[in-house]
């Protein structure tokens, strides 16, 4: 095959290069742009490939216009709109596809070309990874070779070669990518991405029904990373609150709708205590205006371009949705209290269940409280009857619980007896709301996993989990978590289900366990690395880097000011290298070019071709006024120069060479050249 390509004409082949050069750009927006359009660009880029391959005629131009006007009308269809991120990338992707059908001259190409730059650029849209910067990296260099071998008209010179110029060319314009990186201003909305390019990846909503916890814990994506100060709390500590869920229809649970408990005396009155453990987050996007924090923070986390504010139920959110990667430090108390530590009327609130729900739990419930062991019972004496139930009766932790049907509650006591943390939490809530005990449900992630290799906590979406808050007299609010009574090894020793594997990764495990799991950790550090140094590169740290080279209290002024600096001292380096390369230059060719000059304004013409001997013939063959001597003098010193460089200089050395070349330079100055 490749010796075919080979011997095809220049054009086919060029033509067969720029499509898979424009397939790779394209490859990564497949599963962001519609069905149809990856079938369209796939389909056109092959026809392309078809036609260049026979050289055959291209399609004309009524061809064209009527695949443009089907493909804009299937847009709309499908957007409903033509403008907006989603529907502009179609649209880019079908005129791109579609301009390579009319490859009829170089203006055509050019067009192919700077459309590919913008496809390129239009995949950060969707994700700012860093395998996705990689894989455009490497459809720059194409892009970019493919343009230096159309200024390269002239016979067939081989890709190679116009590949090692688009890298010289990729390499030196590295400098002036990472100075416009580190100095040009970040200000919204010229930089970064728009806050509608980063759908919801969290792992939470702000609901929770059965089974969607369930299917995230097949997702291993980083949801947040983190960095403690000193020891980690253990792992059975590491709860990291989310949306609290409190209203109940008798399939979802939902967040309060009105803010009815603050005003009957339920509020979070938090009060820490014993020592804090300090660390630092790193979110991903969420497109959701929440903050993960470990149970309990008292003081504000600092995002720059945010304000957070922590609820009544001690969820802390954000005036807006998360939409860019941040960090931020953070101080939480593992001992704390919150909550009315007294009973109040606001309280009947988290007692309260649909009617004709789960009326198998509700009879339950009324059997405990009829023994007389529980009828004066409180709060933590029923929660441990019922996890004693949970220990001793048969229930399991499963992934796969199956379907539930509409008393989910009822399923899991008597029938099924199995279930994922949402099925369990939910249906011990249900049983304590039975039984007059105010209980809601607390969704975030638990636990996470040490990353040696960066020194860090890496916290996935199989890490979501959903616990159960009781109230308690004299005690407030308390956490319980159900799914620790059915399996201790998820909060505890940190025992997660195991997740099916691919054929890779289930050879590498097989082979050396250590290994997969050094390379994993590997990985997420390089991940973490581009997250901290490039994705969270943001206008504080502009700032601060301003502050690192002196200024007292840095501007944007200042950062322009040291922009321009560098553009200026940038300009006089270039021009300086400019002055010393012309000086490079052959010594000698630069000598007889000033004496060429000198004759030229006495009339006696030459050419770059005329050599020392022509010129000395000339000036003794023109009657000048400045005497015989003189003219001797010029022929003798115009014969020298040509005997310097045709001469047999085997004997001599480069440095004597030089050295005469400089005794002709001195003489030229003392020469009488004709006005």
């Amino acid at each position: 095959m490749l010796t075919r390509i080979n011997t095809l004409p220049r054009d086919s082949r060029d033509t067969l290069f720029l499509l898979l050069v424009i397939a790779w750009v394209l490859l990564p927006q497949t599963p962001h742009i519609p069905v149809w359009c990856s079938a369209l660009a796939g389909a056109v880029l092959i026809w392309r490939g078809w036609l260049a391959l026979g050289a055959r005629s291209l399609p004309g131009k009524w061809w064209l216009l009527s695949l443009l006007g089907l493909t804009i009308a299937a847009t709309l269809f499908t957007h409903k709109t033509l403008l907006g991120r989603d529907a502009g990338v179609t649209l880019l992707v079908v005129l791109l596809t579609l301009k390579t059908l009319e490859l009829r001259a170089r203006r055509d190409a050019f067009v192919v070309f700077f459309l590919g730059f913008f496809c390129m650029l239009s995949n950060f849209f969707y994700s700012q990874s860093l395998l996705t910067a990689f894989s455009m990296m490497l459809g720059l260099l194409g892009l970019l070779t493919v343009l230096v071998n159309a200024h390269m008209p002239v016979g067939k010179p081989p890709l190679l070669q116009a590949a090692k110029t688009a890298g010289w060319m990729a390499l030196l314009g590295a400098p002036i990518m990472l100075v416009l990186f580190l100095l040009f201003p970040r200000l919204a909305p010229l930089w970064g991405v728009p806050s509608d390019a980063m759908t919801g990846r969290s792992g939470l909503s702000a609901s929770m029904q059965v089974g969607n916890i369930a299917a995230l814990a097949l997702d291993e994506s980083v949801a947040m990373r983190i960095k403690f100060e000193g020891r980690p709390p253990p792992q059975q500590d590491l709860y990291f609150r989310g949306p609290v869920l409190s209203d109940f229809d008798g399939r979802e649970w939902r967040p309060q709708r009105f803010n009815f408990s603050s005003r009957y005396g339920v509020t979070s009155s938090l009060v820490v205590s014993g020592a804090p453990v300090n660390y630092e987050v790193t979110l991903e996007p969420t497109n959701r205006p929440w903050l993960f924090v470990m149970e309990a923070a008292e003081q504000n986390p600092v995002l720059p371009g945010y304000q957070s504010m922590m609820q009544a139920d001690l969820q802390w959110m954000v005036n807006r949705p998360v939409t860019d990667l941040v960090r931020y430090k953070v101080q939480s108390y593992p001992s704390f209290r919150h909550g009315p530590t007294q009973s109040a009327p606001g309280l009947r609130e988290f007692t309260e269940l649909p009617p004709g729900s789960n009326p198998r739990t509700l009879d339950l419930a009324r059997q405990i409280r009829s023994d007389a062991r529980y009828a004066n019972a409180g709060g933590a004496q029923l929660v441990q009857l019922v996890m004693d139930r949970l220990r001793t009766g048969g229930y399991t932790y499963t992934l796969e619980p199956g379907v539930y049907g509409q008393h989910t509650a009822d399923e899991f006591w008597f029938d099924r007896k199995e279930g994922f943390c949402e099925h369990i939490a939910s249906s011990f809530v249900i049983l304590m709301r039975a039984m007059g005990i105010p209980a809601r449900i607390v969704t975030g992630y638990q636990g996470g996993e040490p990353n040696a290799v960066g020194g860090f906590w890496v916290i996935r979406q199989s890490d979501a989990h959903a616990w159960a808050e009781v109230w308690q007299e004299g005690r407030g609010w308390v956490r319980v978590d159900p799914t620790s009574a059915v399996a201790p090894g998820r909060t505890g020793a940190f025992q997660r289900l195991a997740l099916p594997q691919g054929v890779v990764a289930q050879a590498l495990g097989n082979i050396s366990p250590g290994f997969a799991m050094q390379l994993r950790a590997t990985w997420d550090a390089i991940n973490n690395g581009w997250n901290q140094w490039v994705l969270n590169y943001t206008q504080g740290k502009q700032l601060s880097l301003l502050k690192d080279i002196g200024f007292e209290s840095p501007s944007w002024a200042d950062l322009s000011y040291v922009l321009i600096c560098i553009v200026v001292l940038a300009s006089l380096v270039g021009a300086a290298w400019t002055l010393w390369d012309r000086t490079q230059h052959d010594p000698w060719l630069r000598l007889l070019a000033r004496a060429r000059k000198r004759l030229a304004r006495a009339g006696i013409q030459s050419t770059a071709a005329t050599s020392p001997r022509q010129l000395a013939e000339k000036v003794m063959a023109q009657s000048t006024d400045q005497g015989e001597a003189n003219t001797r003098a010029l022929y003798d010193w115009l014969m020298q120069l040509e005997l310097q460089r045709y001469a047999d200089t085997s004997a001599i050395s480069i440095a004597h060479g030089g050295q005469r070349l400089h005794q002709l330079r001195r003489k030229f100055n003392a020469l009488v050249w004709p006005a």
